[in-house]
């Protein structure tokens, strides 16, 4: 019997554009869906680089990722945050 093999989407070639957030909401709730983003693109990077575990992702070592990928100097917070993607998914 042939197991059928799942069926995925490519991968876009091009970035999907960018929709503006919606107005009314709260700012902490825009901050932290900024946030989130960025811990996201870091965590990526972190990934790429061989940085699996969040031991291994010290502060200084996700400044450093972010100033190479060219995002902002990122807050304790959001290497907190970075730590906590890298966390879930050992």
């Amino acid at each position: 019997m042939a197991v059928a093999a799942p069926m995925t989407k490519p991968l876009p070639t091009h970035p999907l554009p960018k929709k503006p957030l919606p107005a009314g909401w709260p700012r902490e709730r825009y901050e932290s869906h900024n946030r989130r983003l960025k811990a996201m693109r870091l965590a990526i990077a972190l990934l790429d680089t061989g940085t699996y575990r969040p031991e291994q992702a010290t502060n200084p070592t996700i400044r450093t990722t972010a100033q190479s990928i060219g995002v902002r100097h990122p807050s304790d917070t959001t290497c907190r945050l970075v730590r906590a993607l890298l966390y879930d998914n050992c």
